[in-house]
């Protein structure tokens, strides 16, 4: 540099003054500076990483609990001289800047949301940090949190709080099921029932069905008898109708009783037959007159 001449390298950029003032900055390559007249400062433009070492942060529910992040930031290209000119240790300054500005973050979140909601603390703390690092030409890329670390007792408490909502969900989860379980062992139940009541009934429908069915075809074969009887019986005279009553007689004679009560139809229906036997008789004494007659 105290010969002018100045090498830029392609990640780095040269802020120029001239006696003191500034004149503007050149890109990488080969550049000529007059000594005393002109001084140059180089600008790595390349992204940075800072760890933040561990420090103590109250939370908004008075918890101390120690924490440590990361911060990822590099120094924009058309802002370049600002890292410069408008404060002394950019890199020192983002760094303590993170930390009061991780504070006030804290400050306002409670344990519980410490540990649940990083991301939304990361968030809020790059927006924070980028408000105020952009006059000094510097983005911040980027806030990871490593680790949150309440205190022993804090963890106890915390470890017990876990256990009982286990258990808890586990009770819940179990009652759910036994519950989920007698619904479908009812409604199981329900449909067997149902199904065994559409069986009954089916049942003693196709036994109706059936019984209807015998007696419609019992009717029926009783009325063809009938019928066949009926063509029988216009076919048969008086004379065999009253041998049928002689053979009826005949088992009357063979029971032990001693009195039988006949019918007016009966007598008349043995009519034929009774005069057929006085005739009979008539013709025999008759023909006994005459033989007397010749033997006279």
């Amino acid at each position: 540099m105290s010969s002018g001449i100045v090498i830029v390298q392609q990640y780095q950029r040269l802020v120029v003054q001239k006696f003191g003032t500034f004149i503007g900055t050149r890109k990488p390559g080969f550049h000529f500076l007059i000594p005393i007249m002109y001084s140059g400062i180089k600008i790595d433009l390349r992204e940075r990483v800072a760890r933040v070492p561990t420090q103590k942060y109250i939370t908004a529910d008075n918890v101390v609990v120690d924490m440590d992040f990361v911060i990822y930031y590099r120094v924009m290209e058309e802002y370049a001289e600002r890292a410069i000119l408008e404060v002394q240790n950019f890199e020192l300054a983002v760094v303590n800047l993170a930390f009061a500005t991780l504070r006030a973050v804290i400050g306002s979140t409670t344990l519980a949301e410490a540990l649940t909601e990083r991301e939304k603390m990361r968030d809020s703390m790059q927006v924070r940090m980028d408000e105020i690092t952009e006059r000094w030409g510097v983005k911040v890329s980027q806030v990871e949190i490593n680790e949150i670390d309440p205190p022993p007792g804090v963890k106890q408490a915390m470890e017990r709080e876990k256990s009982a909502e286990a258990i808890k969900t586990a009770d819940i989860t179990e009652s759910e099921g036994q519950r989920q379980a007698q619904i479908n062992r009812a409604e199981g139940e329900k449909q067997s029932e149902i199904l065994q009541a559409e069986g009954e009934r089916q049942a003693e429908i196709l036994k109706a069905e059936g019984d209807q069915q015998a007696q419609v075809l019992r009717a029926a074969g009783f009325s063809e008898a009938l019928d066949r009887i009926n063509q029988v019986a216009n076919t048969v005279d008086g004379r065999t109708m009253s041998l049928q009553y002689f053979d009826t007689l005949k088992s009357l004679g063979d029971s032990p009783s001693t009195k039988w009560i006949f019918p007016m139809e009966f007598t008349n229906m043995l009519a034929p037959f009774l005069g057929m036997a006085s005739g009979n008789q008539n013709k025999s004494s008759g023909n006994g007159n005459s033989s007397d007659g010749d033997s006279t």
